[in-house]
């Protein structure tokens, strides 16, 4: 046997050699069963004592089922002549009492052989009185490995000592990840997985479960604090879990406390899902203090394996664990075992000396050691009851990893006899005595198929791999009392949930949220809070901004606009002015109408072209200002249709074109009246230029300014249409919309027109001055009051045109303003200037007549000739 390591290892060998006689005194009963190899056992066959006492009750499927677990093994594993022939397995099995200082004591028995055999030399010289030698007690069985603990906190207390002497110890229910610290827990090894797989398991449940905020509950001891500790790191490291808070259970609870526990859980009443590693007492009375706080319903419980699919933590509690998730390493019941069971009786298992006391418990009755009834109120034991009869069973969830645990250290030991003993049958010299490392090494390389039929097997940690069911407690027919544990899944390196087999209190179906806060809605984003990455505040992604991700609003293109849900961009749509938009009713009714007044005038004109009205008004210029009007009004066709590069090179240059035709006519006609007029205060002579010839190439000349600047803008800059996103966008993304025009601003449009306006300006100017002259000059005022009328207009205009830039109707309204201010200017020229000219030509033609004539009619028919009609042009 390979001896203590450490400086301080002797003293600490002669401090458990004085333990260890002093337990030779005190130590409890055990199962022995003889053999050439003997296998140490640890169970807790009962529970904790109170007030001083080491034990309590019996633990009927923990405790007894579990021992007999390994007795039923050794049975198998002795009567199996492949397995180790020629070798029988004794065994020492002791109870913990769910204790772990109580279960060092005891576990001192295994090390015994090893003291006292040190100790031999000092004995060898102790001398009775007389010389007589001492009397030597029976040496204790070299117990050459270890089959527990079950609780990790006793695991580790007796880990620590086994180390000591090489023993290598295999337990059946200890987790804790602590234990897979192969530097402290070298000769530790299990059959179950340890808690950081059942950690991963129930973090991958709740990440399932859609949960990121829940609070962790844990028993204070090894068991809990690891499995919680291991839980928080797995979730940090993995994301998306974050932890609430982390209460601990007091070892020794004192009165109160799991109120206290519940009254801390609901502080923070969104952290739902509660993460438990505690032991059934615990979990017990933190259910009954939930049920106390009328808190049904509320708690998620996530539970691992200490809650498994047992009934004792939720019995008459039912209704407060619907909906519970638990874990349990993966098992199978073992048919042999359940028929070993439940044929033991008191005749033929004397050798387990709890079972007497076991079968007090199960079937409640009473026995003595005489076999007369020592109670009045208990009914008498007859020794013919039967279990599973008589009484209810269930076989115990650890069983099968009992079983395994002894398999494994038979298997390894059928392998190192092999190896040392070849061709032996029985123990050879080579392995009297078993060294320990050498066991040690062929347990670690053991694989078979286990009493389930799953592979039994150990990393170099000493871990088995994690293979888990998954359960929920679910109610039954609407009761919760007569529900019980379904299975919902697995976990072996990765989770297979059945998320529609779920149950749920309330709506059965839907998972319930255990959430720091509640998911953004589409198009908004989330605003981390700092510190707790689980928590934030839910923002709108306002204006013209979608959600990129869950964190992130962008801006969408200029061309596009966000969705609805603000989950995406859309294009933008794009509008203009159609034909059938009510907006170009007005516009094209004024235009139709004043393009057919204005071609009756003009035919009017014509076929009168040599009658006095006619001659009067100037023909020249006449059909100039009448070819400007009818631009003007044909112009709302090309500012209507569709934007294209021959429809804006259209707009451009007829725009201006119109109205500089119709007011540098009319700035001709009042220029001449002007000159005309001041020459004739100071002198006889007619003044120049007067001339109908003179009077069109100054018109033309006037004009050509406009077509001249207008062919230089089309050849700096060629027309084509544009859709501009900004003119309409609202603050109202829905309301958006992108306008099809041409490549003309406000004011390179306002500036299109500023040549006319100026004419419009300088003939208004001289229309007033001209206001004065005599009535012979007979259109000097027609056309001042056409000019103030245009003037009015035009300053309406401006106000309409300018104020409505931001407005989500500008498109329409600007279109619609300018034609209609183009229609109404040129309405009013053609109205007064030449509508009464055309009243008389068309429905008068009596005074379209010379002078002359029609005075000698006027005479004859004794009817009074309007005034001012008969005036002829003075040239």
């Amino acid at each position: 046997m390979a001896g203590p390591r450490g400086a301080r290892a002797p003293l600490l060998l002669a401090l458990l050699a004085l333990l260890a006689r002093e337990h030779v005194v005190r130590a409890a009963g055990s199962v022995s069963l003889s053999g050439g190899l003997t296998l140490g056992g640890l169970f807790p066959v009962h529970a904790r004592g109170a007030a001083g006492r080491p034990c309590g009750q019996l633990k009927k499927e923990q405790g007894v089922h579990r021992l007999e677990a390994m007795l039923y093994a050794l049975d198998r594993v002795n009567a199996d002549p492949d397995l180790l022939p020629g070798v029988r397995l004794g065994a020492r099995l002791l109870d913990t009492c769910s204790r772990d200082t109580y279960a060092l004591e005891q576990a001192l028995s295994f090390v015994q052989a090893l003291i006292r055999g040190r100790g031999d030399s000092d004995q060898a010289a102790v001398r009775c009185p007389g010389g007589v030698p001492p009397l030597r007690a029976a040496p204790p069985e070299r117990v050459v490995a270890v089959v527990g603990a079950s609780a990790s906190s006793v695991s580790i207390m007796v880990a620590n000592v086994l180390r000591l002497f090489a023993i290598p110890q295999i337990s059946y229910a200890s987790t804790a990840p602590e234990l897979s610290d192969a530097t402290r827990y070298d000769f530790f090894s299990r059959v179950v997985p340890p808690d950081s797989y059942q950690a991963q398991a129930m973090v991958d449940i709740v990440r399932a479960l859609g949960w990121n905020y829940v609070s962790t509950l844990a028993s204070e001891g090894n068991y809990g604090e690891s499995g919680v500790e291991a839980f928080v790191q797995i979730s940090r490291e993995a994301g998306g879990v974050c932890i609430a808070q982390s209460i601990k259970i007091p070892r020794e609870p004192k009165p109160g406390e799991f109120h206290k526990v519940i009254r801390r859980l609901m502080e923070i009443p969104n952290a739902r899902g509660i993460i438990t590693f505690a032991n059934e007492d615990d979990i017990r009375r933190v259910l009954e203090a939930a049920r106390q706080a009328n808190l049904t319903g509320h708690f998620l419980w996530v539970g691992s394996d200490s809650w498994g699919a047992k009934t004792s933590p939720i019995l008459s509690l039912e209704d407060m664990a619907v909906g519970a998730i638990t874990i349990l390493p993966k098992r199978a019941s073992i048919d042999g075992f359940d028929q070993y069971f439940m044929t033991r009786s008191l005749e033929n298992n004397r050798r387990n000396i709890w079972f007497a006391e076991f079968w007090e418990e199960n079937f409640n009755c009473k026995l003595t050691s005489s076999g007369t009834q020592s109670d009045d109120s208990t009914r008498k034991c007859t020794g013919e009851e039967r279990i599973g009869r008589d009484s209810t069973y269930e076989q115990e969830g650890k069983v099968q990893f009992v079983i395994d645990a002894v398999y494994a250290i038979a298997h390894a030991l059928h392998s190192m006899h092999q190896v040392l003993c070849p061709g032996h049958t029985g123990l050879c010299p080579a392995m009297e005595p078993i060294d320990g490392r050498m066991l040690l090494q062929y347990i670690r390389a053991v694989r078979f198929n286990g009493s389930a039929g799953t592979p039994v097997m150990f990393n170099d940690k000493g871990d088995a791999p994690g293979r888990y069911d998954i359960f929920q407690y679910q109610a039954a027919n609407g009761s919760a009392r007569n529900g019980g544990y379904q299975a919902v899944g697995q976990w072996a390196e990765a989770l297979r949930l059945e998320v529609e087999a779920l149950q749920w209190a309330g709506d059965p179906r839907e998972v319930p949220p255990s959430q720091c806060s509640l998911p953004c809605g589409p198009g908004q984003r989330k605003k981390m809070v700092k510190g707790v990455p689980c928590c934030w505040h839910c923002e709108a992604c306002d204006g013209y901004r979608f959600q990129a991700d869950e964190f992130t609003c962008q801006a969408c293109p200029g061309d596009m606009r966000p969705t609805r849900n603000r989950t995406g961009c859309r294009p933008t749509p794009v509008v203009r002015l159609s034909w059938a938009s009510p907006w170009a009713a007005a516009p094209l009714l004024l235009a139709v109408l004043g393009i057919v007044a204005t071609v009756t005038v003009v035919a009017a004109f014509a076929r009168h072209n040599d009658t006095p009205v006619v001659r009067a008004s100037g023909r020249e210029l006449s059909y100039v200002l009448l070819a400007g009007i009818f631009l003007i009004y044909a112009i709302t066709f090309p500012l209507l249709a569709e934007p294209g590069p021959a429809v804006c090179a259209a707009r451009r240059l007829f725009l201006g074109l119109g109205p500089a035709l119709s007011y540098s006519a009319l700035l001709t006609k009042t220029n001449r009246i002007y000159r005309i007029f001041e020459r004739g205060k100071r002198s006889v002579t007619p003044p120049p230029f007067i001339s109908p010839t003179s009077q069109l190439v100054i018109t033309f000349s006037l004009s050509s300014v406009q077509v001249v600047g207008v062919m230089a803008w089309l050849g700096a800059q060629p027309p084509h249409s544009v859709i501009d996103y900004e003119e309409q966008r609202t603050a109202d993304p829905e309301q958006a919309r992108g306008v099809l025009k041409c490549d003309m601003s406000d004011l390179s449009l306002i500036g299109c027109l500023g040549y006319s306006l100026l004419l419009m300006l300088t003939c208004t100017v001289y229309a007033i001055k001209t206001r004065g002259v005599p009535e012979t000059f007979n259109e000097a005022k027609p056309i001042g009051f056409t000019m103030y009328t245009t003037c009015i207009i035009w300053l309406a205009f401006v106000p309409i045109f300018f104020g409505t830039a931001q407005s989500a109707e500008k498109v329409y309204i600007q279109t619609t303003t300018l034609t209609v201010s183009l229609s109404l200017s040129a309405s009013v020229s053609l109205g007064m200037l030449y509508a009464p000219k055309t009243y008389v030509i068309l429905f008068h033609p009596e005074q379209n007549v010379q002078k002359r004539k029609r005075s000698l009619k006027a005479a004859s028919t004794v009817v009074a000739a309007p005034k001012g009609e008969d005036t002829e042009d003075p040239k």
